[in-house]
């Protein structure tokens, strides 16, 4: 029997958005993806602002994390209104609240981020003192650490917003995720994508996922064609590396893994935010123990100094 016969009984699939360009995006993705799966099945979007989208004076770090992105889409899915929620996997928290699951990480796209400048092709050309726009912690502590120089000032707003800023001429360069301007067209503003090591990615970053609720199994079963394996035994060591450092929006974390030679390579940091600091290494092992690779990153890392950054910023 087909995977599309035997979950024909299901026909309608919601999926709860914010309301940006990007996650608009990313839902009508998924969406189109479902359809080409099923084609009997209505696949429709419910839009809604989310916390995160309101709040825009404030670092995410000081307002209660990326968890404010997810709230509103999940009260959808327990009310019944929505059947599932598309996120970027970067946005979602290293722990779900029991009511709810991943069913389905896509396939990663760019994981970088971008540099995003109209003068200055890259970090090294800017002048000293130049301003650079990220709220990011973990962003502002790597290139702290190529610059020390820099004026690092906070950035919020859809991906939209933070360039019309650029433009404006309130900053020199911003760094955004390179995914979200590919996805929406706008390569072309990226002046240079920035790679390991000198600039590790968010855990997950580059990564669509869909999140249902836990006893849904009918829709979890309907999502599981849009899993992509590697990608998900990548995101799985960087998400136990963040999980077992404490993975919230006050601590600097970034990972990075990577199938090379049949083995999984992970690459983590941790940063201080406050001295602006860091410490990172990397580690090989298995590909069916994923979590057991970041969480062994992780206590390495902690021994080397790295407990201390995650207590001061707690």
């Amino acid at each position: 029997m087909s995977i599309n016969s035997a979950l024909k009984p299901k026909s309608t699939i919601r999926i709860a958005t914010r309301e940006s360009l990007l996650a608009l995006w990313q839902a009508e993705h998924v969406a189109a993806r479902l359809r080409l799966l099923y084609p009997v099945m209505q696949v429709t979007l419910l839009p809604m602002t989310t916390r995160g989208d309101q709040i825009l004076d404030r670092p995410l770090s000081q307002v209660g994390g990326k968890g404010l992105f997810l709230k509103e889409l999940e009260v959808a899915m327990l009310e019944g209104r929505a059947d599932i929620a598309v996120h970027s996997l970067k946005d979602v928290p290293m722990t779900l609240e029991p009511e709810f699951q991943l069913a389905a990480v896509l396939i990663r796209e760019e994981p970088y981020d971008a540099w995003v400048s109209n003068h200055y092709p890259n970090i090294a050309a800017l002048p000293h003192g130049a301003r650079v726009g990220s709220s990011s912690l973990r962003r502002q502590v790597q290139l702290h650490t190529m610059r020390p120089d820099l004026q690092l000032l906070d950035l919020r707003g859809n991906v939209q917003t933070r360039l019309r800023k650029l433009d404006e001429n309130h900053f020199d360069a911003i760094v955004l995720a390179a995914a979200g301007l590919d996805r929406l067209g706008l390569s072309a503003r990226i002046a240079s994508r920035m790679l390991p090591p000198d600039m590790l990615p968010a855990a997950g970053q580059g990564a669509l996922a869909i999140e249902c609720l836990s006893h849904d199994h009918a829709t979890a079963a309907l999502l599981a064609p849009l899993a992509h394996q590697p990608t998900w035994q990548c995101v799985r060591a960087e998400r136990a590396f963040a999980q077992t450092l404490g993975g919230s929006c006050q601590v600097p974390i970034a990972a990075f893994a990577e199938i090379e030679a049949g083995a999984l390579r992970l690459r983590g940091l941790v940063g201080d935010a406050s001295a602006r600091k860091s410490i990172q290494g990397g580690i090989s092992g298995v590909l069916d123990a994923p979590e057991d690779l970041g969480r062994n990153l992780a206590h390495e890392l902690m021994a080397r100094g790295a407990m201390a950054f995650v207590a001061r910023s707690s």
